[in-house]
């Protein structure tokens, strides 16, 4: 992969047609916000994921990653491979502490 040099954007954003096309299902992410993305100044999968949702939601970018670094690498005008991969990452869900409290006092209730 070689390195993304950063520069600011030789042309202005330019609205196209197809804009409102959903690329992230999960996160209701349009190709429009991905591109305004790129043109705002990021470069990389994992800089648009985190910023615009793209690939965080429950299929933590299964459908969407080709698409939008296809998006990135058009908008840049550089190869697919250049852009790189979304860093995979175990989902992470919130625990109540009310389920350890649980836990230890069901241990406790065995003996």
């Amino acid at each position: 992969m070689s390195k993304i040099i950063r520069k600011a954007p030789t042309e202005p954003f330019k609205p196209q047609p197809d804009d409102d096309l959903i690329i992230c299902r999960c996160e209701e992410i349009t190709k429009g916000e991905i591109r305004r993305a790129v043109h705002d100044g990021l470069r990389t999968v994992n800089e648009i994921k985190r910023w615009t949702r793209a690939g965080m939601g429950l299929c933590q970018g299964q459908t969407c990653q080709r698409n939008v670094q296809n998006i990135i690498a058009r908008e840049l005008g550089i190869s697919v491979a250049d852009v790189g991969m979304i860093t995979g990452r175990a989902p992470v869900r919130p625990v109540v502490m009310e389920v350890y409290a649980n836990d230890v006092v069901d241990k406790e209730e065995q003996r």
